[in-house]
């Protein structure tokens, strides 16, 4: 199964050529076209909800694309704006100096807009660990074994009411684990609450989960209701719950047994149905162990426990989830990636990604805002350094100052040889890459002479 891209495209024109072309063109590629035909409306739409381009008329304008294009980006600074009018007309020039991305002559060509929404909306095909065919739910990136497992428990638990403690390293994707969950539950069509337990105070805490009365503390100048009453009928998630306090657990533990609770301050006994979903960067058994989180509160949040596995231990993802990132966020760098460089793909393969899923996303968005051209591949920038840095056993080691991509690719093969007195399959080991990639790379750079400015042939 492949990802299903979702995107959105407002069509403003008074024209029923310009628009029939467009909304074509977008329905022929699967993308939403939504039409409208003042100026007005389309504002209103721009404010109620999140587009992924605007394709506006200037013939429909009527001379007032400056006013225009600054409510636009009011509304809407990053969106792409494509604007289509008469050729070599100065509201060409007035678009593009006001902001608008790039003007399409009229009447409207097909193979010009699509052309332009290639760059501008990419549609690579992703493999998915999970179906992905409705666009309020989330799309998983991969097909890793590891992964698919994961989800399949995460499945077969769903349609149940049970408890779910959801583990791993920061960055892994636990929430989006949590979500699969939920919307494959019966409570899907439920409210999905979420709170940060490691980012309150307990007090905090409490009344964030619980609510409180009018009056229970200073500054509670109105009855509030908790995200326990608000995730009524569907799940509360709590984020990183072993962080709480020795007085919230036992709070806790009470009303995942009883379903209810007193908001602060209050005496009115608040009964709920809810199911709750757990996460942790934390090993919860060796808290219990050390005191620190409560053993009953464990073995009632844990009934069944699905861990999913660091990046690192599934490198097969990476592809898919770097195709996953450009369709993401391509958008916003107007940049039409047609292909991953390979020696960055080197490089990813051979990292430890400490920062997991999370620091691919970021090193991914990097790469396409700072590079350029249609090939996606490493940029200088303290992203991409930090996957070179020296003395990572899990990535290639470089020394020396210079930067550049072909340097730096150079210096690590050098440096692997020498680590392995030269035993290609070894080095090829060290570095993340199969034997045939290192002697592909090796006489490439017999060819440049680079072997020998190095100080030797270390072949």
């Amino acid at each position: 199964m492949t990802e299903q891209v979702f995107q959105k495209v407002l069509v403003f024109t008074t024209e029923a050529e310009t628009a029939r072309t467009a909304l074509s063109v977008l329905a022929a590629l699967g993308v939403r076209g939504s039409l409208c035909q003042d100026a007005a409306s389309s504002a209103r739409k721009l404010q109620e909800d999140r587009w992924d381009l605007l394709l506006a008329d200037a013939d429909s304008l009527h001379g007032d694309i400056n006013s225009f294009l600054r409510t636009v980006r009011t509304d809407a600074p990053e969106m792409p704006v494509l604007m289509t009018g008469p050729e070599g007309s100065a509201r060409a020039v007035t678009a593009l100096r006001a902001g608008c991305d790039d003007y399409l002559a009229k009447p409207l060509s097909e193979p010009d807009f699509t052309s332009r929404l290639a760059a501008i909306l990419p549609r690579h095909k992703v493999p998915l660990a999970a179906a992905c065919d409705d666009p309020r739910r989330h799309a998983i990136a991969g097909g890793s074994r590891s992964l698919r497992d994961v989800l399949e428990m995460a499945r077969k638990v769903a349609p149940t009411s049970a408890p779910v403690l959801i583990t791993g390293e920061s960055g892994v994707g636990k929430e989006l684990i949590s979500r699969f969950v939920h919307e494959h539950s019966n409570r899907g069509e439920g409210p999905y609450v979420r709170v940060n337990c490691a980012a309150l105070s307990e007090s905090l805490l409490e009344s964030e989960l619980f609510g409180h009365e009018r009056g229970a503390f200073t500054g509670a100048v109105q009855q509030r209701k908790g995200r326990f009453e608000r995730a009524h009928g569907g799940t509360l998630l709590l984020d990183e719950i072993s962080e709480t306090g020795p007085r919230l657990q036992a709070e806790l533990l009470r009303v995942l047994e009883q379903q209810d609770f007193e908001r602060v301050g209050g005496s009115e006994n608040i009964r709920v149905n809810v199911r709750v979903i757990s996460t942790t960067n934390r090993d919860l058994a060796g808290e219990v162990r050390r005191g620190r989180f409560r053993q009953d509160l464990y073995y009632r949040i844990g009934g069944m426990c699905l861990h999913v596995p660091a990046l690192r231990q599934r490198v097969e993802d990476l592809p898919a989830l770097v195709w996953h990132f450009v369709n993401q966020y391509a958008a916003e760098t107007r940049r039409r990636i047609e292909r991953l460089d390979e020696s960055m793909m080197d490089v990813f393969r051979g990292y430890g990604w400490p920062g997991n899923v999370r620091q691919l996303r970021n090193v991914v968005r990097t790469a396409l805002i700072l590079g350029e051209g249609p090939t996606l591949a490493l940029v200088d920038a303290p992203a991409m350094r930090e996957l070179l840095r020296p003395g990572d056993d899990r990535g290639p080691a470089v020394e020396g100052a210079s930067l550049k991509l072909q340097e730096l690719e150079r210096q690590a093969i050098f440096e692997a040889l020498r680590r392995t007195e030269s035993h290609q399959a070894k080095a090829a080991g060290l570095l993340g890459i199969t034997d045939r990639t290192l002697r592909e790379k090796l006489r490439k750079y017999r060819k440049e002479g680079a072997l020998q400015t190095a100080g030797e042939d270390r072949t």
